[in-house]
C-alpha cells in the first residue's frame, strides 16, 4: 500500500508533468496553424470539406476548449496535490488558492509566448485559462456537495 507521503510525493508530479505539457503546447508546434492543419487533415480522413470561415470558427472554438480544459485539469490537479486530509470535503479557501495559481501560471505561459515564433501572448487567453480553472473549481464543488450528500444519506439510512 502507498503511504499518504508517496501519494502526496506522486500527485506532486503528475501535476508538474501537467504545467510542462502545458509549456509545451505553447511552442511553434501548436501554433494555431497548426491546429488548423490537423482539423483539415482530420475531417479530409472521413471524407468532408469544410469551407474557410467554418473551419476558421471550428478552429478557434477547438483552442477555447484547449485553453479551458488544460487549465480545468491543472487546477484540479492543483487541488489535489495541496489538499490536506482532514477537514471539511470542501475547501473554499484551496479552490481560490488554486485558481489564483492556474491564472497567474497562464500569465506566466502568455509571457511566454511573447518569444516563441508564430505565437503571442493574449490576455484572452489568459482570461480563458482562469476561466478553466474556476469552472473545475465548480465541479469539484458540485462533486463533493454530492458526495457528502450521498455519504450523509447513507449513513443515515
Amino acid at each position: 500500500m502507498i503511504s499518504s507521503r508517496h501519494r502526496k510525493i506522486i500527485w506532486w508530479l503528475i501535476t508538474l508533468v501537467w504545467a510542462i505539457a502545458i509549456f509545451s503546447f505553447s511552442t511553434e508546434r501548436f501554433a494555431s496553424t497548426a491546429s488548423e492543419s490537423l482539423l483539415v487533415v482530420g475531417f479530409a480522413a472521413v471524407g468532408v470539406t469544410v469551407p474557410a470561415p467554418a473551419l476558421d470558427t471550428l478552429n478557434s472554438l477547438s483552442r477555447i476548449l484547449a485553453h479551458l480544459t488544460e487549465y480545468a485539469i491543472f487546477a484540479v490537479l492543483l487541488y489535489i496535490s495541496l489538499w490536506k486530509v482532514g477537514g471539511s470535503h470542501w475547501r473554499p479557501r484551496l479552490a481560490v488558492r488554486c485558481i489564483a495559481i492556474s491564472a497567474a501560471y497562464g500569465l506566466t505561459d502568455e509571457f511566454h509566448q511573447v518569444f516563441v515564433r508564430g505565437r503571442g501572448p493574449s490576455l484572452a487567453d489568459s482570461s480563458l485559462d482562469a476561466l478553466g480553472a474556476t469552472l473545475a473549481m465548480a465541479v469539484v464543488y458540485g462533486c463533493c456537495r454530492w458526495f457528502y450528500r450521498n455519504t450523509r444519506n447513507r449513513v443515515a439510512s
